[in-house]
């Protein structure tokens, strides 16, 4: 895992991931509803989720959104990725908002800080892989302005069976226009 700028924005601090980040983000990642999308099954531990979230060979940045201030200080609230993707410059985006913080603007606000930033850090595309069915997260990359590149159909093999794939893209200078 590398390291990781600490960011801030109106209501999170997006920092490096900690141990103790895993048993907070279990009650979600535990949840079988709330993992329907991803490419594995809701975690069946805290360890096993730990193993994934510290997994030495995974070579992506992590950042938890922990909420700053008021009642809920400390609290976490997701936690967001990047890895390169293809070739250098271009980076992969993926987000899982704990469900307390889901309907917030919590994706909204913690993703575009982190796009401003990877762009800000010299990278010129972010793209995103969304399984087709996943409406809550195409709405969030199309209002972010990444536009839909691809759609591959049966695609990709999950634990919820055969997926279609959107691929979708934001070039550095879209984001700045």
């Amino acid at each position: 895992m590398q390291t990781v700028t600490t960011l801030h924005t109106d209501r999170f601090t997006m920092r490096p991931i900690r141990a103790e980040d895993a048993a907070a983000l279990l009650p979600t990642l535990s949840d079988a509803e709330q993992c329907l999308y991803l490419t594995r099954p809701a975690f069946a531990s805290e360890q096993e989720l730990s193993d994934w979230l510290f997994d030495p060979a995974w070579p992506g940045k992590t950042w938890i959104a922990e909420v700053t201030s008021g009642e809920h200080a400390g609290q976490v609230a997701g936690r967001l990725t990047v890895h390169t993707a293809h070739q250098e410059g271009v980076e992969e985006i993926g987000y899982i908002i704990c469900s307390d913080w889901q309907g917030k603007g919590t994706a909204s606000e913690c993703a575009a800080a982190l796009i401003a930033h990877r762009f800000a850090s010299g990278v010129r595309k972010m793209v995103a892989e969304v399984d087709t069915r996943n409406a809550a997260s195409v709405h969030l990359l199309e209002k972010l302005g990444f536009a839909r590149e691809a759609h591959f159909r049966e695609h990709e093999t999950t634990h919820i069976g055969m997926c279609d794939v959107y691929w979708y893209g934001l070039l550095k200078s879209d984001w700045e226009a």
